[in-house]
C-alpha cells in the first residue's frame, strides 16, 4: 500500500489524525468526527509492511519488543506524531497532524491567568485532560512564550518530540525518548545537572517520573507536565496514588508545597463547525494547599468555584460560558458539563 497517500489526504482535508489498522478501512478524524476514507478495507500484513519500510531498524527492533511505539515522522512538509502497535495480532497506527508553527496565545484561547503562569520561576505547572485535546500544544505556546520574554535555560523531555522550537532569548534543548534518552525518569535526574531554568515533561506516566518531577520542581526548578485526568481534584489523587500508602500523607504535603496551578481542558465543537478548548483553572492558593496537605479534595471543586476573581474557573463554568457567548451549542454544553460528584481522600 502507498502509506504517504493517506498521509497527503489528512492534510489536504486538514483531519486532526489519521487512522490505519489491517482489517478495517482508512479513516481520517476531522473536526471531531471520523470519517472513511474508502469502503475497502486494509488487508492482513500491508500496513505492517508499508510501516517497516519506513523505520529505521532500532526503531523496528524497539516495536517488535514493545509492540507500542510512538514516532514522529515527516510527510509533504507536514510533522506528525505517530502510535505504532498491534491489535488482535494485527498492527494499527495513528497519526496526529502537528502544525509546523506554535501557534500564537490568542489562537489557542490562552487567558491572563495562564499567561502569568509563564512568569513563575518555580514549581509544577500541569496541563491535563484525554488524548488528543491539546495539552501538548498549550504547553508549547507557555513554552515558546517564555521563549521569547527571558533568557531561560529550557528543557524538554517528549515522547515524541512534537514541536521544533528554536532559540529566541532562551536556549532550548529537546530530548526525545528512545532516541536521546532511555526514559523519561532518567532524563529529568540528568537534566537537574545541565543547569536548566525549566524542564518540559511530556506525560507523567509512572511512580519513577512523578517523583523525579516533584523533586525538580522543589528543588528550584519551573517545571510543565500533563495527566490523563478529568479534573484538578482528581490530578491531585492521581499523583497522591501513585504511592504506597505509607507515603501518601509526605506526598501530598510536598504536592502542597510544590503545585503552581492545573490546567484541565477538553475541545469541544463549535457552531461553526471547528473545535474550542474549554479549560478549568485551579490555582493552588493558601486555601486549596491546606486541602491538599490534609486529603479534602472534595472541597477543591467549590474552592475554585468561589475564586473567579483570582483566575479561577470550574470546567462547569468554562462551558457554559462557551454556550452564553455563542461559541458552543445547547446540546454540547448539556453533553459536556460534569456531574460533579463527592470526594473523601484519605492519606
Amino acid at each position: 500500500m502507498n502509506l504517504s497517500h493517506y498521509f497527503k489526504k489528512a492534510i489536504e482535508k486538514n483531519a486532526s489524525d489519521l487512522h490505519l489498522i489491517e482489517g478495517s478501512a482508512p479513516a481520517l478524524r476531522i473536526n471531531g468526527e471520523l470519517i472513511k476514507l474508502e469502503e475497502e478495507k486494509i488487508p492482513f500484513g500491508e500496513l505492517k509492511f508499508s510501516i517497516f519500510s519506513l523505520l529505521e531498524k532500532e526503531v523496528k527492533d524497539r516495536f517488535l519488543r514493545k509492540k507500542d511505539i510512538d514516532i514522529s515522522a515527516e510527510f509533504y512538509n507536514h510533522r506528525f506524531r505517530i502510535n505504532i502497535h498491534y491489535q488482535a495480532g494485527k498492527v494499527g497506527m495513528a497519526a496526529r497532524l502537528i502544525s509546523k508553527q506554535i501557534p500564537k496565545p490568542e489562537e489557542i484561547g490562552l487567558t491572563d491567568t495562564m499567561y502569568k503562569m509563564t512568569h513563575l520561576n518555580d514549581g509544577l505547572i500541569l496541563c491535563t485532560g484525554p488524548c488528543g485535546v491539546g495539552k501538548s500544544t498549550t504547553l508549547a505556546v507557555m513554552l515558546d512564550i517564555i521563549n521569547q520574554e527571558r533568557s531561560a535555560h529550557i528543557i524538554t523531555i517528549e515522547d515524541p518530540i512534537e514541536y521544533a522550537f528554536e532559540d529566541k532569548k532562551s536556549i532550548i534543548e529537546q530530548r526525545q525518548l528512545g532516541r536521546d534518552t532511555n526514559s523519561f525518569a532518567s532524563a529529568l535526574k540528568y537534566a537537574l545537572r545541565q543547569d536548566p531554568n525549566v524542564i518540559m515533561v511530556g506525560e507523567m506516566r509512572d511512580l519513577e517520573t512523578v517523583s523525579a518531577v516533584l523533586t525538580a520542581a522543589k528543588t528550584g526548578h519551573l517545571v510543565l507536565s500533563t495527566l490523563h485526568t478529568t479534573s484538578a481534584a482528581e490530578t491531585i489523587e492521581r499523583i497522591v496514588d501513585y504511592y504506597p500508602s505509607q507515603y501518601q500523607s509526605q506526598v501530598a504535603h510536598q504536592l502542597a508545597s510544590v503545585l503552581r496551578g492545573v490546567i484541565g481542558q477538553q475541545l469541544l465543537p463549535k457552531l461553526d463547525g471547528n473545535l474550542v478548548a474549554a479549560r478549568e483553572i485551579m490555582i493552588n492558593n493558601n486555601a486549596i494547599a491546606n486541602m491538599i496537605r490534609t486529603g479534602q479534595i472534595e472541597q477543591i471543586d467549590s474552592a475554585i468555584q468561589t475564586s473567579r476573581d483570582d483566575g479561577m474557573i470550574t470546567m462547569n463554568n468554562a462551558i457554559r460560558d462557551m454556550y452564553r457567548a455563542g461559541v458552543i451549542s445547547k446540546d454540547t454544553m448539556d453533553h459536556r458539563m460534569r456531574d460533579l460528584e463527592t470526594r473523601s481522600v484519605k492519606y
